[in-house]
């Protein structure tokens, strides 16, 4: 015999589903927008012109990818978008206090582009392919090396290359000089998000697309 509950019970449920899924898209929110502020505050950290380019070596990098590690795809993407919106109507969250439009022509153009498909590629990475190994740094290091390599790295030689109307191989010098700090960035987003990935291990549970 099939037993339902009181239709006491059942308004209950249904009353309550909607208040969790409002609780959850608040949590997500809350989590998009302190990880948009820790992009802009690893912005002003170091800001040290390195190069021919001159392009400031900063901590943005190991906030975009930590942001892409933890809170996955989805909400990185939006976490790392949210960030360059509000440097693009004029909050000073770029590297060296700047912001406006003019940052998404000059010669670090090409690395901003690139930021939320970074944090998008090592999202997916972390959630899709890591899986349940996501809680190992070597794991998540690789991951996050990925969207490194093959995104952040290119966009920006490409923007340095249209900026400066150099050749492929001068504007890969202008880039090589980041390279170790990225190793020593990817090796630190990589102890950090496994710990937490570790002790939270449902996070990225609902990062998905609405």
């Amino acid at each position: 015999m099939t037993t339902t509950g009181s239709p006491a019970e059942t308004g209950t449920s249904t009353q309550a589903a909607p208040m969790r899924n409002a609780r959850s898209s608040g949590t997500d929110i809350a989590l998009i927008a302190a990880f948009a502020a820790l992009i802009s505050a690893c912005a002003y950290v170091g800001a040290i012109p390195v190069g021919g380019a001159g392009v400031p070596i900063t901590l943005q990098t190991f906030a975009v990818m930590l942001t892409g590690c933890l809170l996955g795809p989805v909400r990185g993407f939006l976490a790392v978008a949210l960030y360059l919106g509000l440097g693009a109507i004029g909050l000073p969250v770029f590297a060296e206090h700047s912001s406006g439009l003019g940052v998404f022509t000059g010669p670090s153009a090409g690395y901003l582009y690139s930021f939320p498909l970074a944090a998008l590629l090592a999202g997916f990475l972390v959630k899709y392919v890591a899986g349940r190994q996501r809680t190992r740094a070597i794991v998540v290091f690789a991951c996050s090396m990925a969207g490194s390599v093959l995104v952040i790295h290119p966009l920006g030689i490409a923007g340095m290359k249209l900026y400066f109307d150099v050749s492929w191989h001068e504007a890969f010098t202008y880039d090589t000089p980041f390279w170790l700090g990225d190793l020593v960035k990817t090796t630190l987003t990589a102890l950090i998000a496994a710990e937490v990935h570790r002790a939270f291990p449902r996070l990225l549970e609902r990062d998905r697309a609405a």
